[in-house]
């Protein structure tokens, strides 16, 4: 087999399909993660206190030697408000899930001993 067919047969397997589906959607959902926290959650949280301490953006603060902390700061607020919001976010998907899951089962048929009663009571006939 050429490698030209080898390339085509393992592009058109499912793992590879699903991979490349689950990276564009994963990019897609990482801009509105970023989204959310850039210019929602981070502003709520952080412009009160921002206000407070007299500074205009967190990556401005820095010490006198020159070292930006506030960028630092800025990357773990960042880094915490997205795993939070990523939690938030499966854990409500699990729940769907969870709800699927539970639907109601069908209506069990007869019990084996009542299947063996059934089986006596016809050979006693």
């Amino acid at each position: 087999m050429g490698m030209i067919s080898e390339f085509k047969e393992f592009i058109a397997k499912g793992n590879a399909m699903d991979l490349a589906v689950g990276v564009i959607i994963g990019a897609a959902f990482g801009a509105i993660v970023n989204s959310l926290v850039a210019d929602v959650i981070t502003p709520a949280l952080l412009n009160p206190a921002l206000k407070a301490a007299q500074v205009e953006n967190l990556a401005d603060l820095k010490t006198e030697g020159g070292i930006l902390y506030g960028k630092f700061l800025a990357a773990v607020i960042s880094f915490l408000v997205i795993a939070f919001v990523i939690f938030i976010m499966v854990k409500a998907l699990n729940s769907m899930k969870k709800k699927e899951e539970a639907a109601p089962a069908a209506p069990a048929g007869p019990s084996q001993e009542e299947l063996l009663t059934q089986i006596r009571d016809l050979l006693k006939k």
